[in-house]
Order: C-alpha cells, then structure tokens, then sequence
C-alpha cells in the first residue's frame, strides 16, 4: 500500500482524542481540559460512555484496523471483502470485548446512567453488519445509521485500491445507506486531492464537483461551510451538529480543515469543539497527512498511539 501515513494520520488522530469522545457537555469539557498544557492523550478517559486505555483508539477507527489487517493478511485481492466481513465478527462480534460491553450497554438503556461502561463501545452500523453476516444477508439493514464506519473501513483499502466500484463495495458492507456513501467517497476524494498537491483541495472538490448530480449536497453543504471560515469553530461544529452523524460530522471536519495550518492545530480544534471528536479526527488527521505529509504529524503523538507502531513496519 502506498501512502499509509495517511491511514496512520487518521489512527493518530482518532487516539489523540479518544479520551474526550462523545463528551457533549461544554461546561463539562471546559473543566476537563482546563489548566492543561496538552488536551490530547489524557491519561484519564473522561468518556461519559465508555472507558479505554489511553493510546488505544475508539471503534470507529478500529473498523479501518480491521481492514489494515485484512489487507496485509490476504493475498488475492477477490478475497479481500470476504475476509474483512471475517474478520469484523471476529474483533466485534461474540467473545470480544466489544461484544461483552453490548449486554452491559443495553442494561444501562433501562436504568439511569451510572457512568462509563469499562471497555470499548461498538456502533449501530458494526452491530447490524455483525447480525446481517450472520444470518447471511449480503448487506446491512436496519436503522442505516449514518456514521463514519464506511468511510473508517474504507480509508485503508483506498490506499491499496481507489476503485470506486470496489470502494462502494467496501463502504456499503459496514454502512449501507446513500448518505455514508456519498459522504465517505467525498471524503476520500477531498483526501486524494490533497494527496495529490492541489492547493485547496476543499475548493478544488467544489468546483470539480459542482455540476455533479452525486454530489449535489455535499458541495451545497461545503459551500455552506466556506461562508463560515472566519467563525469560531466551536460554534460552527455546535451549529452543523456535534454528533457523529452526517452531513453534521463531515461539516465540522471540513471547517477545522479550512481554518488550520497544520495538522496538530486542527485536530487539538477538532477535540476542542466536543462531542463525537473521533468521528471528525479521523477525517481531519487523513486530510492533513495527505496535504502536510508524514512529517506533520506530531511524533510524540505517534508514538502514544497503539496501533501506530503496527502501521509504520508497513510505511
């Protein structure tokens, strides 16, 4: 795979916040991170949902691990979807801890929240992949929760493979619905736009697609974005939604984009601005590993970060 360290720029960022995630209260965030001189790797998660060590990353990055490692792992590319369902049951399904969380999770529902869960947390579109695997439907159903899965699992193979064909394939087997498709292509396109030198590569992709049916939305809602650039961030993301939904997620991630210089600045932004950070830092740390390069992401960072070392045998 060429470029990995733009798969390893979205891992970093991911965990680099994943002590902050789904943290919705400002007031809340606000004495979290107060007084501190670094905001990223917080040695103690202040998740109000669940609770992982430090270093480690939330599940919507695991997705693109799983796929990492179905990659490396599988040798003719025909086997390469059959494997990643797989493996998906394999790391979220029965006997993970994934998994285990999910009873826990649910008992949780009935009662008044008591406080994190210890352990990770797997996410709507992961829960019905793992039961539509099962019962052998060929693709997911249900709620079609509109979340960065698809783009997660995705990132990584478009570095082996940017066929669209392929990567539509990829992207429906975690998230079937037309907005995780349309988002997440739009995602990776923006990536390979600055992967490949273009100046502004948000621009670029609004104008390269403005025309286009598919896009349609997606260039209306950056568009919606530009006119915001010198607004404060917070209240930008507080504004478009602070979820991990689309089209507020990719709204938020594109405005930390357009209004940082680099890659440390936006993603401590991206976590600054609270809620489902994770979501949003694994788009924004892609970005600017594809536009800054490997050099821009900060190496404490990296090495801070578990699955890192894993990902930089293969650079």
């Amino acid at each position: 795979m060429d470029n990995l360290h733009i798969f390893l720029g979205a891992t970093v960022a991911d965990a680099a916040a994943r002590p902050l995630h789904w943290v919705y209260d400002p007031k809340k965030l606000n004495q979290y991170i107060k007084g501190k001189k670094e905001i990223v790797f917080l040695k103690k998660s202040r998740s109000p949902f669940y609770s992982i060590k430090t270093g480690k990353v939330s599940g919507y990055n695991d997705v693109g691990q799983v796929m990492f490692k179905t990659l490396i792992s599988t040798k003719k590319k025909s086997d390469v979807l059959k494997n990643f369902k797989k493996n998906v049951v394999q790391n979220f399904g029965p006997g993970s801890a994934y998994w285990k969380n999910l009873k826990l999770r649910k008992k949780y529902k009935k009662i008044k929240w008591k406080g994190p869960m210890n352990g990770p947390w797997i996410h709507q579109n992961i829960l019905e992949t793992i039961q539509n695997i099962k019962t052998k439907k060929s693709t997911t159903g249900g709620k079609k929760v509109n979340e960065s899965d698809g783009y997660c699992a995705a990132l990584p193979y478009f570095l082996y493979n940017n066929s669209e064909p392929d990567l539509k394939r990829i992207i429906k087997s975690v998230a079937n619905s037309k907005v995780n498709e349309t988002y997440a292509l739009a995602k990776l396109e923006i990536i390979d736009l600055a992967m490949k030198g273009e100046k502004s590569p948000v621009n670029a992709f609004a104008r390269k697609y403005g025309r286009k049916r598919y896009f349609k939305d997606v260039v209306a809602n950056i568009k919606k974005v530009l006119r915001l650039k010198k607004h404060n961030h917070t209240q930008v993301v507080k504004k478009f939604g602070k979820a991990c939904s689309y089209p507020g997620t990719f709204m938020g991630s594109i405005h930390a984009m357009i209004t940082s210089n680099n890659y440390k600045s936006a993603i401590i932004k991206t976590i600054k601005a609270g809620g489902c950070n994770c979501s949003r830092a694994n788009f924004v740390g892609a970005y600017f590993a594809a536009y800054k390069g490997l050099k821009n992401i900060p190496p404490p960072w990296i090495k801070k970060t578990f699955p890192a070392k894993n990902i930089i045998k293969y650079i």
